[in-house]
């Protein structure tokens, strides 16, 4: 996987992508020149968005602009964003609100003011928190992601109607959670739309109930902790690791990391039209009918080498039993391997714009499904032997989103689809058999093409698109008319670009 997985840090500590809001509900903004910042942001956008990098050895936050420079406040209550290294100047704690709202407030560690105020005037003076110190925290990162607990290192999923902490490696769309962020606070929704409850259990309804203040902490164990409506923390409960809301108190056992969710697939070969699977045992092979509960005809795709203008990128494909598939000698693919960052276990993936992949292997060769359904890395060009349909199965619901904002329809009454909201729109993702999709908007009509190439939610029969994932967290929309859809600033989301570049990639 690329770095750690963990919401993009490389870093031992953790780093989180947040944008703050002050009581007038105003985003706490860095300036493009002198460094400035202030509170006048009306929305999450570039300026506003900053990283919150915790300390691994101290119980303290950092906070950085998306210039790269770090905030400090000198013992006048002056605010600037211009340090390019972290010092004690730099250095904030963070305090609750005593109300149960879910805000925080930050108090520089040097001078032991808080930071607050409103437009121009950010000061970091006030020795009290008053409602212009505390502020909202809105993660700026994707919201459907893996949620670890920090002491039983087990993924979140959904089992016997409860969100449990049990899987080893989070597994198909039972563990892709949905923060939804409402008001300051956090709800965990699971990929069938069901809220969890301090209880444990999941309602579909959003409710005090499941609405949790989000804490950070830092030190030898970071992550974050979920307080819920009656001042308990969710921990992951008994021999089942049920999560609900149990201590007053937070240890390890109380904090949860959150990671990007990989994609997982299921890849049916061209030639004979059967599933790739191990469920024979080791052999990696063509020869599977059906998907059986047991997921072995699912795998994990993790980018290893980003692609590059001097290298193709370079996947790896791990199964449900923690292996990685490699190239044996002879040529044939067996799920054995333990480590990806080995050349025989690295495929280069060529999308073929026609729902369908070839996989290059390390000795620069295709892999071929032979009549067996054996997979073997011997040809030289992509026939139909070299083909393999791919489908995206962990998730049913998609969310979208790039620099601009979420995908999602313009209103309710007007089902012009646009790349510019504030907040995620869950859009319903159907699969075809041919490598295809049908996607479908909030409103239950289907995407479609329009005369102009712009998208709207207006469909009563499906209409085909492809999705070809980037990354782990980063995919490419090819519609009906063959062009890849492009955002714009103004939210315009449109079919009309011949090649990837950053205008067309949408985090999923």
């Amino acid at each position: 996987m690329t770095a750690n997985g963990i919401n993009g840090s490389s870093r031992s500590d953790l780093h989180w992508k947040v944008g703050l809001v002050n009581s007038a509900g105003k985003f706490l903004t860095a300036e493009s020149f002198g460094f400035k910042v202030n509170v006048s942001g009306t929305s999450l956008k570039k300026k506003q968005i900053f990283i919150l990098e915790q300390d691994s050895h101290e119980e303290v936050v950092y906070i950085k602009s998306y210039l790269e420079r770090y905030m400090s406040a000198d013992k006048y209550g002056k605010v600037t964003c211009e340090s390019e290294e972290r010092g004690q100047t730099e250095k904030f704690v963070v305090e609750y609100d005593k109300n149960g709202t879910g805000r925080w407030a930050f108090k520089n560690v040097v001078h032991g003011n808080f930071l607050g105020g409103s437009d121009d005037n950010l000061k970091c003076f006030s020795k009290s928190v008053t409602e212009s110190e505390l502020w909202m925290v809105n993660l700026a990162i994707h919201p459907q992601v893996n949620v670890q607990n920090v002491n039983r290192k087990r993924y979140a999923c959904v089992k016997n109607e409860e969100l449990q902490a049990t899987e080893v490696i989070p597994w198909g769309p039972e563990s892709v959670i949905i923060l939804h962020f409402d008001n300051g606070k956090y709800a965990l929704k699971t990929f069938d739309n069901r809220f969890l409850n301090k209880d444990g259990t999941l309602s579909t309804e959003l409710s005090d109930d499941s609405r949790f203040c989000m804490e950070i902490r830092g030190g030898s164990n970071s992550g974050f902790a979920f307080k819920d409506c009656s001042g308990l923390y969710l921990t992951a409960v008994g021999s089942a690791a049920t999560m609900k809301g149990r201590n007053k108190t937070v240890s390890k056992d109380e904090l949860f990391t959150l990671e990007n969710s990989c994609p997982q697939v299921v890849l049916t070969s061209l030639s004979n039209n059967k599933k790739i699977s191990i469920r024979q045992g080791v052999d990696v092979s063509a020869n599977q009918d059906a998907e059986e509960d047991t997921n072995n005809e699912i795998f994990q795709m993790e980018l290893i080498i980003p692609e590059s203008e001097d290298c193709q990128g370079r996947w790896a494909f791990r199964a449900v039993n923690n292996t990685y598939w490699t190239q044996e000698t002879h040529g044939g693919v067996q799920a054995t391997a333990k480590d990806p960052l080995k050349p025989d276990c690295q495929f280069v993936v060529e999308w073929l714009g026609d729902g369908t992949i070839s996989l290059k292997a390390n000795n620069g060769h295709y892999i071929q499904s032979r009549q067996t359904g054996q997979l073997v890395g011997v040809s030289n060009a992509v026939t139909n032997k070299e083909k393999f349909y791919v489908r995206i199965v962990n998730r049913p619901l998609l969310i979208l989103k790039n620099d601009n904002g979420f995908v999602g329809l313009k209103s309710l009454t007007k089902p012009e689809v646009q790349c510019s909201r504030g907040s995620y729109e869950v859009i319903f993702l159907e699969p075809s058999n041919d490598g295809h999709y049908f996607l479908k908007g909030s409103n239950n009509k289907y995407w479609r093409l329009s005369e102009n190439a712009s998208v709207a939610a207006n469909g009563e029969s499906p209409e085909p698109f492809l999705l070809e994932p980037r990354s782990p967290s980063v995919l490419t929309i090819k519609a009906p008319n063959g062009c890849y859809i492009k955002g714009e600033l103004n939210g315009l989301f449109y079919a009309v670009a011949q090649a990837v570049d950053s205008s067309t990639l949408w985090e999923y």
